[in-house]
């Protein structure tokens, strides 16, 4: 393939469909903070919406396909990642977690790229994983991930090594991805990169079987060369399964050749009188998080997990932790709500058996403790003034979302890497302007609710 030129086209650079809300904000928080105007939709967008976002660069479609099967990927994803490649970007991202957790049969990351490519004629199909920014390292193909400072094989990782669904129990993310996909799967590694073969490695890479090519980030000459790479052998257009790596690396690239600011930047937040929060992250630094805000004066309520999957006993559970909230609220405390207090929390492992004695499979006993934090977030917004709001955990994120009636976010100011406050767009007067964070179970530092309230 030649190279195309660097220069920006018109319109849209980038579409992406996100398989968990908490990642798809990433996404937008990587572009926004590098001046590349982006907005994430919670539906697909109308023409109206479209309008109202008319100097977008970038458009992304918060999705929950990090949970579901490839049944369900093979039924719903064609009609999305038609109706984003219909936006006439030059690039179509997959966006995938950067712990790349994921299975043959929940999440499969090769699922959604064999759906991707189908109608495209391009000879590869770039990855990026890698993150620096996040602590997240591709090396030699083995994807490496930090926690609390700490870096770990991802497959020694504390928490993803433990996911309670889609736990990394492989490193090398080329043996991970090919339990998922028949495809080829090759690398540009970093001694590759490092001797300036990179164009040529990848050269010789493509083919009619578009292949998926693996592109290891490490430090900023790896990123800033992943992005060259990309970027320069789009063609015609590139269906790509990445991280927000992508993001980083494209605007690390883009930033080199002079094309956006030198320097990234987003606003300070402000501070907030109180915040309301929901948390079904099982996460270790969700515990701590949970745990600090404990201490810090938030007022923490646990949601009955039992209650929750009886639908006699839900809306009582539901009204109990509202009440709580709302009267914290007025005292001008901040309410956290939340399902389990780290991964060791006998909540966590008395689930499954809750589940079964409620005759429901462990998917449907999910979506009702999503479900019930939803309703008390709902019930909180419409019962006080409160202005800000935080949702820990991507499924968690997704439905509260969705039940709040939210279309659309766009990034506000920064927090912590990968966790932005964001403005949400809403038809309904009482949501639009509504200011809310979805953040990942496994970001931020113990004091990030504090952080979040200022």
């Amino acid at each position: 393939m030649k190279p195309v030129p660097s220069l920006w086209p018109e319109g849209l650079l980038l579409t992406y469909y996100g398989d968990d809300f908490t990642g798809s904000t990433d996404v937008m928080e990587a572009f926004t903070a590098a001046g590349v105007p982006t907005v994430l939709f919670l539906e697909m967008p109308r023409d109206g919406d479209l309008a109202r976002f008319k100097d977008a660069r970038c458009i992304g479609l918060a999705g929950q396909s990090r949970g579901k099967s490839p049944e369900w990927m093979r039924q719903e994803l064609p009609v999305l990642f038609q109706r984003l490649k219909e936006l006439g970007a030059p690039l179509l991202q997959y966006k995938v977690c950067s712990t790349f957790d994921s299975s043959p049969t929940v999440g499969s990351i090769g699922q959604a790229i064999d759906v991707g490519l189908q109608n495209l004629q391009s000879t590869w199909s770039p990855m990026v994983v890698g993150a620096p920014r996040l602590k997240r390292f591709q090396v030699f193909g083995h994807l490496f991930a930090a926690d609390n400072g700490v870096v770990h094989r991802i497959d020694r990782h504390p928490t993803m090594s433990r996911h309670p669904v889609t736990p990394m129990l492989e490193a090398d993310l080329r043996a991970h991805l090919a339990k998922q996909t028949p495809r080829r799967i090759a690398l540009i590694d970093l001694a590759q990169i490092a001797e300036g073969q990179g164009q040529v490695q990848l050269d010789s890479s493509q083919g009619q079987d578009q292949p998926v090519i693996m592109i290891d980030i490490a430090d900023e000459r790896s990123q800033v060369e992943a992005g060259r790479l990309i970027w320069q052998n789009r063609g015609e257009g590139l269906f790509t399964a990445s991280s927000s790596g992508l993001q980083y690396a494209l605007t690390a690239f883009w930033r080199s050749e002079g094309q956006i600011p030198a320097t990234p930047v987003l606003p300070v937040a402000t501070s907030a009188p109180c915040i309301a929060i929901v948390s079904g992250s099982c996460s270790p630094m969700s515990g701590e998080q949970i745990q600090w805000a404990r201490n810090h004066g938030f007022v923490t309520s646990r949601l009955d997990i039992s209650s929750c999957l009886d639908l006699t006993r839900q809306q009582a559970e539901v009204t109990r932790l509202v009440d709580i909230a709302v009267t914290a609220i007025e005292q001008g405390a901040s309410p956290l709500v939340f399902s389990a207090e780290g991964p060791d929390d006998p909540a966590v492992h008395s689930f499954d058996a809750l589940a079964t004695s409620a005759n429901l499979s462990r998917s449907d006993a999910s979506e009702l403790v999503g479900y019930a934090l939803a309703e008390i977030m709902r019930q909180v917004l419409d019962q006080t003034r409160i202005g800000r709001i935080v949702v820990a955990g991507g499924d968690s994120s997704g439905r509260v979302g969705g039940h709040l009636g939210l279309r659309a976010l766009t990034v506000s100011a920064g927090l912590v890497p990968g966790v932005p406050l964001c403005r949400a767009w809403a038809d309904d007067p009482l949501r639009d302007g509504l200011e809310v964070v979805f953040k990942g179970g496994q970001l931020g530092n113990a004091d990030f609710y504090g952080l979040v309230r200022g």
